[in-house]
């Protein structure tokens, strides 16, 4: 079985963000990159299927440099090899411009099954397998809390506030999945040196047949106008029980308009 998982560099949600002041866009070159959380989970499930079903694993990244990073992680975790889309003329791209260079990588690959984190934390959208499922013409299962593949068949328990949802659709198709799916591995010391042999192929939009024109900050269908730092925290407020506690407490929520 072919497997190929969608990873994602995106600054790291525990430090500070910022935005870059000369195009609005996040500024990723100065930030604490790490690998989407979310896609760790994906990483683990791709490799527990491929232990079950057998066949190999293929990492899709689009990013800058920087984002090989992310790549040696979901190598020294166990994947088989990965592919890196990196060009300059992808900055500043939306959701469905990077949908675009994501399925043009995709339709150079062998893959009976995709699998992505259920979101990326720089932006939350949680838009990409609907986009993906769209573009190649294969359905998506998304939210799952568990998969097992039988036969050419995946069947998904989606995670729901009231349970789960019993979902399937025959192979090939799109999985995102939930970070209460299992528990990634941490990448054991022979992980990591295996990583670095691992073959990673690098491909530019003109190596994927896609205009460069058709996407980058030029294109995109939304943009930051103007953006400020967070203000200073204040010293807040504080409230002496005089047997009217309780009614202070009620008396600023509401002028918060919080209640």
């Amino acid at each position: 079985m072919n497997i190929v998982v969608l990873v994602k560099q995106v600054p790291d949600s525990g430090s500070a963000r910022a935005l870059d002041p000369s195009d609005n866009t996040v500024a990723r070159a100065t930030a604490d990159n790490v690998i989407n959380e979310m896609d760790e989970y994906a990483i683990e499930e791709a490799l527990q299927v491929r232990d079950r079903e057998g066949g190999e694993v293929t990492v899709l990244t689009v990013g800058p440099d920087s984002a090989t990073d992310a790549i040696r992680k979901a190598l020294s975790m166990g994947a088989d090899k990965a592919v890196h889309v990196s060009d300059e003329a992808i900055h500043g791209s939306d959701a469905i411009a990077t949908s675009a260079v994501l399925a043009a990588a995709l339709g150079q690959l062998e893959y009976d099954l995709i699998l992505c984190g259920a979101e990326a934390t720089d932006a939350q959208m949680s838009v990409m397998p609907a986009l993906l499922s769209e573009r190649l013409g294969i359905p998506q299962l998304s939210g799952a809390r568990k998969l097992t593949i039988e036969g050419g068949t995946a069947k998904v328990e989606r995670q729901t506030d009231a349970g789960y949802w019993a979902l399937e659709a025959p192979l090939p198709a799109i999985v995102s999945t939930w970070d209460s799916i299992n528990e990634p591995r941490y990448p054991s010391f022979k992980g990591i040196m295996a990583a670095k042999k691992k073959p990673v192929e690098s491909k530019s939009l003109a190596d994927l047949g896609v205009d460069a024109g058709t996407v980058g900050l030029g294109n995109a269908t939304t943009q930051v106008v103007d953006f400020a730092p967070r203000p200073p925290k204040g010293a807040g407020v504080k409230v002496t029980d005089e047997g009217d506690g309780a009614e202070k407490l009620v008396g600023f929520l509401a002028e918060q308009k919080i209640v």
